[in-house]
């Protein structure tokens, strides 16, 4: 299953950093849910991250506390001005890939999430597609909200 969920965002160049770390990925998935990971990765950048190995195995907590997956982050390729793609996977899905791209528009910058995603039961994906929807948008909205723009 595939989707993609896109923001005009109001960001300076120096916003676009926040956009690509831990504390920035939680800040955006909160109060709904949480993903840990250990201290020498939440405190750097994504953009300091190497790519083309597992970094670390992330639990993914409902509501900050229940444990519902636990997701192995494996990065693709970072750029500090384009975004990420990563290619990880869990004990719920198969594959995960998750690009967030970042492109200047003008004054603004058009940010967009394309998630493809394949669960390891597959009528999962039909039960599971809506949430992880609704949570890509609620990302969106917390970004917009804190940095202002609109959907796209």
């Amino acid at each position: 299953m595939k989707f993609q969920v896109s923001s005009n965002l109001d960001l300076n160049p120096e916003d676009v950093m926040g956009l690509l770390t831990m504390d920035g990925v939680n800040g955006e998935l909160g109060p709904f849910v949480h993903m840990t990971a250990p201290p020498e990765w939440s405190s750097k950048a994504i953009f300091e991250w190497p790519t083309g190995k597992v970094l670390f195995s992330s639990w993914i907590l409902l509501f900050g506390i229940f444990p519902i997956d636990r997701h192995n982050f494996f990065l693709q390729s970072v750029d500090r001005q384009l975004g990420f793609a990563e290619k990880s996977s869990s004990l719920t899905n198969k594959s995960w890939h998750h690009r967030r791209s970042i492109d200047r528009s003008g004054a603004s910058y058009r940010v967009t999430d394309t998630v493809e995603f394949q669960c390891r039961l597959p009528l999962l994906s039909y039960i599971l597609a809506p949430v992880y929807r609704f949570i890509f948008k609620h990302r969106h909205k917390v970004l917009r909200l804190y940095y202002g723009g609109s959907a796209s």
